[in-house]
């Protein structure tokens, strides 16, 4: 069960501007255990939630604000609040990348907007933006930094994965995925290093990881070093995260990086994540859908990107001890989808939970 936050002195969250109602909601989720990157660990999703009202229906969003940007709740909620008084149930998803920076303020906004517009065209998001999403989709499912010998164990528990995420830092690169492949022999592997390596140790140790079902390595370098990447020839495909956030960043990617990670609150949206997704497909990359560690309702709009993915990586929802009702359901790495009331469907059913939140 989340804990919400209490709200900040000076907030009026009611406030009532050109027709639109919002409440702006903090809200802690419990992991289900401590999960740990290169960068730090954390037991906690702290999320923003953002709810909107024309007055006849009800709409919603949730995003992730996120420190290796700058980002957090107060600030993010800062942004809101300054952008929520120039914004109507008009407002064009182009309009607001305009006038708001990428990020996760601008994300949670675009997303609420789009599900407040598939209620009062009674159409799905889907078909609002012509996308075509997968039935259901195998998902990542992400194996936290530990040592070898709990990261194999962990492995071995979701052995019938077909695909598993590995957070890596520099350390025991070779020996933890000898260990996890052997837990593990018919998954396919990601392998995230969160910026840790150099370039040096990239070259080590790709021989290796080529023979161990490794299918593609996240952000092996510092986004801000690595043009060396122009010079390898990688058995394994390199994708950008902290590289690219948005469209006009392809440019700089192309010829260092054969893949790219869309995360709606990096691209700040569904609006520029659905361009960033069409630019790179034109361009040749490869295309992996990813998530920050939030609940289903930061996933469901992230969800429609997947019909043109190679790579899907929105287990969010596993990592927390209890996620939201009616969300999406999971097994053995199956991503099943999540009901059309809870966010973005053709119908104007409201969310419970959506719905207490202008009844409370």
């Amino acid at each position: 069960m989340c804990r919400p936050t209490a709200p900040r002195r000076g907030y009026d969250y009611r406030a009532l501007i050109m027709k639109l109602s919002y409440q702006l909601v903090e809200q802690s989720w419990p992991l289900a255990k401590e999960f740990r990157i290169s960068r730090g660990a954390k037991t906690q999703a702290n999320v923003l939630l953002l709810a909107l009202s024309d007055g006849e229906h009800v709409a919603w969003g949730e995003s992730v604000p996120y420190a290796r940007y700058g980002e957090t709740l107060t600030s993010v909620s800062q942004q809101i609040e300054r952008i929520m008084p120039l914004l109507s149930s008009q407002t064009s998803g182009e309009q607001l990348n305009q006038m708001m920076p990428a990020g996760a303020a601008r994300n949670l906004v675009d997303c609420a907007l789009w599900d407040l517009r598939a209620k009062k065209a009674n159409a799905s998001v889907a078909t609002l933006l012509g996308l075509t999403p997968a039935s259901t989709v195998i998902t990542a499912q992400t194996l936290s930094i530990d040592t070898k010998e709990r990261m194999a164990a962990e492995a071995r528990t979701i052995g019938n994965a077909q695909l598993i995420k590995i957070k890596l830092d520099e350390h025991d690169i070779i020996e933890k995925m000898e260990q996890i492949h052997l837990a593990a022999p018919q998954s396919q592997f990601i392998i995230d290093a969160n910026e840790a390596w150099s370039f040096e140790t990239l070259i080590q140790v790709l021989p290796a990881l080529a023979k161990l079902n490794v299918a593609l390595i996240e952000q092996p370098l510092p986004s801000n070093n690595d043009t060396d990447l122009a010079t390898l020839s990688s058995p394994i495909p390199i994708c950008a995260d902290e590289s690219c956030h948005v469209s006009a960043d392809l440019a700089k990617l192309k010829g260092k990086y054969q893949a790219i990670n869309i995360k709606l609150d990096k691209a700040g949206g569904l609006t520029e994540a659905v361009k960033l997704m069409q630019a790179a497909t034109e361009q040749g990359f490869i295309i992996m859908t990813g998530c920050m560690v939030g609940t289903s309702l930061a996933m469901a709009p992230a969800y429609l990107l997947s019909g043109a993915s190679s790579f899907v990586d929105l287990d969010g929802p596993l990592l927390i001890a209890k996620d939201r009702d009616n969300g999406f359901t999971f097994a053995d790495g199956q991503m099943q989808p999540h009901s059309s009331a809870f966010w973005g469907g053709e119908n104007n059913q409201t969310n419970v939970e959506l719905a207490r939140l202008f009844t409370s």
